[in-house]
């Protein structure tokens, strides 16, 4: 088995320059799923996200069994004859070859209620009875991935082609055997190698390139699974590192992306972002409505602050931001801000008070170049928040989403179908006594069902 720095030193110059700020939450779990070994996965030299993932995927039953199964999968199809000859001439089953196969594999399935061992049998016949039982599970772990993800090109690296005909299989079988040194740590999966592949788990940008332009496709948004540098996360440390009082995190809503925010949030050091003592929210009624729920997300004390208008065409989250980091400083609960907003107005903030420490967050698309000068000839630290990846974001994304329209569902479906059932039978003159009543209600009425046709029109059907 290659040792995983061997692997990532094959990668040439191009490559690392090409794939670089990656991140490693796809291939982490992929790594897991498809088995390779805990000793890689747990190794000094991996990054620290697969060693994190190993942990988070052995507490999830759905998880651990596709892991197990093609872990005995892939066993078989290394060792095949010495298995062959264990079984045919010692007896031997999947759970007694530790040499071979780890047992802790097979013991793992019978706890999680997986069937597998079964007396008399061939290697090939185990291969065609985990084919058909990742078929039949490969779906329960759709959630493990995020939905900007096409599921079908996952789901596809763990079925085995064709893998209920033995003829398949053996084709299978040599094919991997003559292309051992392209597979991913030497573990099976459903890949059609070519020549500039390379070691296609060498990060997330990596992997989503190559996946995609399998299937004559192509993965648009490399900001899902690209990451800040770490030249502009140490400088970010270091500024919170620095401050003798506090430091408080302000944004101004109208002119920010909650998700975003949120990026940064996910992909900061833990330790570091909890010497931030608060973030203050400067909300404006016109804002996205996701900074509603914000709180929900970090650990952090968040203080949100949504300010009414006077005048309905004029705003005044700026002006408020500029009094509240103001009063955060002169009360002495803080001396350095981290400022989320591209508005250059907020310059005459940073000047004005030359005595507080400023880091200040900005978009790439609403930022200017004349605010951008101004802070580079004034040493103030700037970083971009696009930098940071948005592919672990969705939580905070799709929560905002569902919750906005569970409200606008409430208001349009608004009815008492029991009330509406009794208007219904009296407009009718069907006369039902109480009984037939509570019957007509449970037979026809609570088994309705929801449809929605392909222009996304929403009708209740009766049961009928």
């Amino acid at each position: 088995m290659e040792n995983v720095m061997d692997v990532c030193a094959q990668e040439n110059e191009k490559d690392r320059q090409q794939y670089k700020n990656s991140t490693y939450m796809l291939v982490s779990k992929i790594a897991y799923l498809i088995g390779v070994p805990e000793q890689i996965l747990q190794g000094e030299h991996v990054p620290a996200k697969m060693r994190e993932t190993y942990e988070e995927l052995e507490k999830i039953k759905e998880a651990r069994i596709i892991r197990n199964l093609c872990v005995i999968r892939c066993r078989i199809e290394r060792n095949f004859g010495k298995i062959q000859r264990a079984m045919i001439e010692q007896m031997k089953n999947i759970d007694t070859m530790p040499d071979l196969i780890p047992p802790q594999a097979a013991k793992q399935l019978w706890k999680d209620e997986v069937r597998l061992q079964k007396p008399n049998y061939k290697p090939e016949k185990y291969i065609l009875d985990i084919n058909r039982m990742l078929g039949e599970r490969i779906n329960s772990i759709q959630p493990l991935f995020p939905i900007w993800l096409n599921w079908d090109y996952i789901r596809e690296l763990f079925l085995m082609p064709n893998g209920q005909s033995i003829s398949d299989i053996r084709a299978i079988h040599q094919e991997y055997h003559a292309n051992l040194m392209q597979y991913p740590y030497q573990t099976y999966i459903n890949w059609q190698f070519s020549s500039e592949d390379g070691f296609i788990l060498y990060n997330d940008k990596k992997f989503v390139t190559l996946l995609y332009e399998k299937h004559q496709d192509y993965f648009e948004d490399l900001s899902r699974v690209s990451d800040a540098s770490d030249i502009t996360k140490f400088g970010i440390y270091e500024f919170i590192h620095a401050s003798q009082k506090g430091v408080v995190l302000v944004v101004d809503c109208e002119n920010s992306d909650p998700y975003k925010l949120y990026a940064v949030l996910k992909n900061l050091d833990r330790e570091q972002l909890e010497k931030i003592s608060k973030i203050i929210l400067y909300d404006d009624v016109n804002a996205s409505t996701a900074w509603t729920i914000l709180n929900e997300f970090t650990s952090l004390q968040v203080d949100h602050i949504m300010i009414q208008r006077v005048k309905q065409d004029k705003s005044l989250t700026d002006m408020t931001l500029a009094v509240g980091v103001c009063k955060e400083f002169y009360s002495g609960h803080a001396d350095s801000f981290v400022l989320l907003s591209s508005d250059s107005d907020y310059w005459a903030l940073i000047s004005m008070l030359p005595e507080a420490r400023f880091l200040v967050m900005v978009e790439y698309e609403k930022v200017g170049h004349d605010m951008r000068k101004a802070m580079e000839d004034a040493g103030v630290f700037y970083c971009y928040i696009d930098d940071f990846c948005t592919g672990n974001s969705d939580e905070v994304r799709l929560r905002a989403v569902l919750t906005q329209l569970q409200d606008k569902i409430d208001a349009q479906v608004n009815l008492n179908i029991r009330d509406l059932m009794r208007e219904t039978i009296r407009e009718a003159r069907a006369d039902m006594g109480t009984k037939e009543e509570a019957r007509f209600y449970d037979r026809y009425i609570r088994q309705m069902k929801l449809e929605i046709d392909k222009e996304g029109n929403l009708r209740l059907v009766l049961n009928t």
